[in-house]
Formats: C-alpha cells, structure tokens, sequence
C-alpha cells in the first residue's frame, strides 16, 4: 500500500476516536480522498479507450485481476449505494442523475456477481468520461455529507429494516459473490463504514488500478523506439510507470495531459512534419513548443538531447543514458543540463566519450 496513503488512513482512524480530534479526523480523511480521487483523475485523462477494458491480469487473485472500467464503477456504486440507500435512506445519485443509461451500464448493482469475461464486456459498453463524472458526483455528495457529520452519529448502527431497503434496492446481486456486502455493510456503525467502503476500500482498488496501467503501459512500451520525439530517453523517465511513450497511444507525458488532445506537441509537430524526432528539425534551438516551452524547466536538458541524438545518433544516445543515470539521479537532469543549451550539450558529449 502506498506509504503516503496508508499513513493517511491510520491518522484519520485514530483522530475519529474522540471527540476533540473529530473534526481533525475528518479533514484527514477528505485530503486522503482528493489524493486518490487524483489519481483516477489523471487514469481517465492519460490513457486510451482500449485501456479500460483490458485485462493485464486477467486470472490472477485479487483487485488487479479487473479492468479500470470496472474498478471505478464497483468502488462507486458501493459507496453511492451505502451513503445514500442505507445511511441517509434517500435516492441513489445514479438514480438522480439517469446515470445508468448515460455511462451505458446494463447493470446497477455493484459487479461483485461478475468474472473474468464478463468483466472485460460489461466494461467494453462503458462510456467512461460519463461514468467518471457519475463518480465524480458520488465522492462530492460523500465529502459534503462527512463535512456536516457529527462525531454522536458515527455509533449510528442499522437494523433489520435498513437491512431490507437495501436488499429492495437492487442495488446488490442475489449471487453468493454479491450478497454477503448487505450483511457486511449492516453490521458496522457510521464510523466503521467511514473506514470501509469510504477510505480503505478507495485504496485498495486504486492500488489495482495503478498495477493495471502500469502493466498496460509496460506492454505497450515493448518493441517501441525509447527515444522521445523531444529527445527524452523513455527508460530513464520518471513517469515510465505512467507513461508508455509517445511513440504509442499511451503517451501520458506532462504535455500530452496538458493538451487538449492528449497528445504531446511536439510529437504531434514531429508526425505532421514526418520527423523521426526534433532533432531532424532545423527550427529545434528556437522552437518553443511542449517541452521546449521557455517556461519550462527542463526546456534546455530536452534540447541537449535531442541535440545529441541529432548529432551523435540514437544507439549513442543511449549508451550516455546509461552512464549519465549511473552518475545522477534523473531529478538532476535539468539542474545539470538546463542552465545553458550549448553547455548541456557539452556535458552529455563529455559523459559519453570520457566515462
């Protein structure tokens, strides 16, 4: 579990226990929220339509075994399904909303009663910037009813008939995989459901969710040119768990996000100019696209290196990957290459020949 979140979820834990840390607890727990509500955030902006249907682990024993379609609809239907049916006995924000026929769902209930296969088909029929939205929607009615929530209501506890409207609700499967969460559910208190399905649970599916798009984008990688269109070496990156390059549909670089289109500007430049890469650009050291962006920090390091490929090739520009990454950490690379263009440009050449 991530280091950062476990931690997170610890503290809320222990600060919901007493009253006068209450309220501290909660602020705790909705930060915990926003950080993973991120990273689904940057999933559904980054990666192809393909990519929330595959299943990279299919077979496999746990949360990582599903699609990141699925995964996004199971923790959301649970939550909306417990906040609004069982704790406030109100509609469902899927109900509110049309949001079934929106996202395309055939289903309601939680996709617990599903597998393998199946998995991967109802996920296929899934319009996901719409069934984002629809989680979008779930998390801001949870974060404003914990915001209003009173530390006397977390030992609110449910009883038979609480049990039967979520039952009637359709909302669970009557299949052995799905129905044991009624029961699951009802025998907690407010606080206990504020530790799972509100928190932990989030965590444990967005974890899967990371090992599949990180599967997804190492898959994608295999047999692809590393060498950037920018001159950025994709094995060295730090986003090489994110990203899986601009050479494929996975491109999730910084600039490829930011673009309206998904796509990096100076790979989309490169492409629409038929250029391997910058480096075969005569306009590359006044160009002040993407990466090149005078804004950007690393504007200088990624024109060295598209330079150096340019000038000594691709196969030497990755033997001085390798060595410039043996003599620094990749956060240095603009700090060392970025003050000077020429000087950068000197460094690199001096790493691969003098080492």
């Amino acid at each position: 579990m991530d280091k950062d979140w476990s931690d997170k979820n610890k503290e809320f834990q222990k600060l919901i226990t007493k009253e006068a840390t209450f309220k501290d607890g909660i602020k705790v727990l909705l930060d915990l929220r926003d950080s993973l509500f991120e990273q689904i955030t940057q999933i559904v902006n980054g990666y192809p339509k393909d990519a929330f249907w595959k299943m990279p682990f299919a077979g496999a024993e746990g949360y990582h075994s599903k699609t990141l379609a699925y995964s996004i609809w199971h923790v959301f239907r649970i939550e909306d399904i417990v906040l609004q049916t069982l704790i406030l006995n109100n509609s469902q924000v899927l109900e509110r909303g049309e949001w079934q026929k929106k996202i395309g769902a055939e289903i309601i209930t939680t996709g617990n009663e599903l597998s393998g296969q199946q998995i991967a088909e109802f996920s296929k029929k899934l319009d996901v910037k719409t069934l984002y939205e629809y989680a979008k929607a779930v998390k801001e009615s949870t974060d404003e009813y914990l915001k209003g929530l009173d530390f006397v209501s977390l030992k609110k506890k449910f009883s038979d008939s609480d049990r039967q409207r979520v039952a009637a609700c359709g909302g669970v499967s009557s299949d052995e995989k799905a129905v044991w969460l009624i029961d699951y559910w009802c025998a907690k208190d407010v606080a206990g459901l504020l530790k799972m399905p509100f928190s932990r649970h989030w965590i444990m599916h967005i974890e899967a969710m990371r090992r599949i798009k990180n599967k997804l984008c190492k898959m994608a990688r295999k047999g692809v040119d590393p060498v950037a269109y920018c001159g950025f070496s994709c094995n060295h990156c730090f986003l090489g768990q994110w990203c899986g390059s601009c050479r494929t549909e996975y491109n999730t670089c910084s600039f490829a996000t930011c673009s309206p289109d998904g796509v990096c500007p100076n790979a989309k430049c490169c492409k629409e100019k038929g250029f391997d890469g910058c480096w075969e650009c005569s306009e590359i050291k006044s160009c002040k696209k993407g990466f090149y962006t005078p804004e950007c920090d690393g504007a200088n390091a990624a024109k060295a290196q598209a330079l150096f490929v340019g000038k000594y090739g691709k196969k030497e520009f990755l033997k001085m990957q390798e060595k410039f990454h043996e003599k620094y950490e990749f956060t240095k690379t603009q700090e060392i290459l970025g003050q000077d263009l020429e000087e950068g440009l000197r460094i690199l050449g001096e790493i691969c020949y003098n080492s």
